[in-house]
């Protein structure tokens, strides 16, 4: 078993920047690959960003290339991913997701990640 809990959401003018953090515990001496999604109301839950289990490589939805990185302190058991660049469109509840099959790195699968956390709400105003 693996809890992950997210953390650093909140209220942001467009055009600024968050940091999310993710942090696991329980079963962390397995290698596992990491991932960020989110759902926004009435829309699926979609892909932002993964990295593998050594922190590279790592994968981008096209919306957020170039605006947000992801990233791992394996040392602390914690994901990360820095959203510069806010839009509106950004706004929505953001999961962290485990997947423990380090064969399959980068998966934009919500259906491939074996935990979940409880999500953090991102509210980016106009």
């Amino acid at each position: 078993q693996v809890q992950l809990v997210e953390s650093g959401g909140g209220l942001v003018q467009a055009g600024g920047s968050l940091r999310l953090s993710c942090a696991a515990s329980g079963r962390t001496s397995s290698s596992y690959n990491m991932g960020w999604f989110r759902q926004a109301p009435g829309k699926e839950r979609e892909f932002v960003a993964g990295a593998s289990w050594s922190g590279r490589p790592t994968y981008y939805a096209d919306s957020v290339k170039g605006r947000f990185t992801i990233s791992r302190d394996n040392a602390k058991n914690t994901v990360y991913l820095q959203m510069n660049s806010l839009k509106p469109e950004d706004s929505a509840v953001y999961y962290c997701a485990a997947d423990f099959d380090v064969y399959r790195s980068g998966s934009t699968d919500r259906y491939d990640y074996d935990y979940w956390g409880q999500g953090t709400q991102v509210t980016v105003s106009s």
